[in-house]
């Protein structure tokens, strides 16, 4: 879906409130009175509990209210802005909130935590919140947010068309189909701000390799397939695994297929490799006797959000130090007959709907709970069961390289004995690795200098 879509000009609004109870109250009535299936007091006390139940806060004095109503359109999305700032317990340090942006949701729509996700990344843009915070009017936050939403904003930009660029372009096309390649992927972190791959390719099938989010237009047939991968290294296609791994589970890709790959040193802003891929040599020691890359009852978007989390906690580590962890996603009935607890767990109790991996408000929740021994273990639809799990699967088959500890060997194991998959964060190297069937795939290559 299309994030414009759901801003109306009527719906955003200078808020008069200091509290949030009053500004959710504005906003309802900006909003809810238009439709009068929606009963604005029973709204506001759902908005309320969610937020003394989970908070809603994304930094940066940015709100992200939301609750699920049986109504007749799919979603509502209202947004207050309030200069002086609006107090919240909720908040780190009694930061003001200068920004609400307030969803309501059709409880049949399907996407609504891929929707909120969404909202959540493009909301992380300081700049862009900036200029909502000073634009002189609310018709003006709607034409920036507009904006910031179609993707003008934030737009790649054109990479410089030198001549090396461009011999490598028209080099790579003709290796491409000489090679029988089914499809062109570039990798777009080479050049700053981004690159505009459908124009350079547009004839071949494109799939555009970013840590950026991009919002394509769903009519456009020709747009290229992104696949938001983040990497800590500026080497050269050091996203290339981890988005070939991607791209197979989403189906954009096949076994057979072979890939032509077009990329640079991060940020240098000039094309300088070329490389073929052929798919399944590339993931040959991980299918050995199997064709199942993904759990059936695990979501490509699942897994995609959990790799992103982990390869986010490997650059970033907690409060400076580096974290281990371990993921167990999928078959969560069999796993759960290998695990026992190593603490309460945290999110017992919680609904479903707030404690799902796609939920933008988990990935700090998730981060938090990292540094506590044992694993996470997720359901294949993005909820997580437990984390502070101990695995207690044996797997004799399947012998580790030296260096690697009880973590990788456990997250080896759970994958031989049940039909998961697990991904793993070294604390000593800062590697990411997968398990599918108690086989390794390195997601990306060990930190400089890293021991191990």
């Amino acid at each position: 879906m299309k994030l414009e879509k759901i801003v109306s000009r009527s719906r955003i609004i200078d808020l008069r409130s200091t509290d949030m109870r009053g500004a959710l109250g504005e906003l309802l009535a900006a909003s809810a009175s238009k439709f009068p299936d929606l009963k604005q007091e029973a709204l506001l006390r759902s908005l309320l509990q969610r937020e003394k139940s989970m908070t809603t806060y994304l930094g940066s004095g940015v709100s992200l209210p939301h609750v699920r109503v049986k109504m007749g359109r799919r979603y509502i999305l209202a947004i207050g802005r309030s200069r002086l700032g609006i107090q919240n317990e909720s908040t780190v340090d009694k930061e003001k909130i200068h920004l609400i942006f307030m969803l309501l949701a059709d409880e049949r729509a399907r996407d609504y935590l891929q929707l909120l996700a969404s909202i959540a990344r493009l909301l992380k843009d300081s700049e862009l919140v900036r200029t909502l915070i000073d634009a002189a009017t609310p018709g003006d936050v709607f034409d920036r947010l507009v904006a910031g939403f179609g993707g003008i904003l934030a737009k790649p930009v054109q990479a410089q068309q030198n001549r090396i660029n461009r011999l490598m372009i028209r080099e790579a096309d003709r290796v491409a189909k000489g090679a029988g390649c089914g499809a062109i992927m570039v990798f777009g972190d080479t050049f700053v701000g981004g690159i505009e791959p459908g124009a350079w390719f547009p004839k071949s099938k494109t799939i555009l390799v970013t840590r950026n989010m991009v919002e394509l237009d769903e009519a456009d047939k020709d747009a290229p397939e992104v696949i938001q991968v983040r990497s800590y290294s500026s080497r050269r296609l050091a996203q290339l695994r981890s988005a070939m791994f991607v791209a197979l589970t989403r189906g954009m890709i096949s076994f057979s297929d072979r890939v032509c790959c077009v990329g640079g040193i991060a940020g240098s802003n000039q094309f300088d490799t070329v490389v073929i891929v052929d798919v399944e040599r590339e993931f040959q020691t991980l299918l050995t006797g199997h064709a199942d890359l993904l759990p059936d009852d695990v979501k490509p978007e699942v897994l995609e959000r959990v790799i992103a989390i982990a390869t986010e906690l490997a650059v970033e580590g907690r409060e400076g130090k580096p974290v281990g962890c371990l993921f167990v996603v999928g078959d969560t009935g069999k796993v759960e007959k290998f695990i026992k607890p190593l603490v309460l767990n945290p999110f017992y109790g919680y609904k479903e709907e707030d404690r799902n991996i796609l939920s933008p408000f988990m990935d700090e929740t998730v981060k938090e709970f990292s540094s506590i021994d044992g694993a996470f273990i997720i359901r294949g639809d993005g909820v997580v069961s437990s984390a502070g799990s101990l695995i207690q699967a044996a797997d004799s088959d399947h012998i580790l390289p030296s260096g690697l500890g009880s973590r990788h060997a456990a997250a080896a194991a759970i994958t031989v004995a049940s039909e998961c998959i697990s991904i793993v964060v070294s604390s000593s190297t800062g590697q990411v690795t997968l398990f599918r069937h108690g086989v390794m795939l390195p997601l990306t290559e060990k930190k400089l200098g890293a021991a191990g």
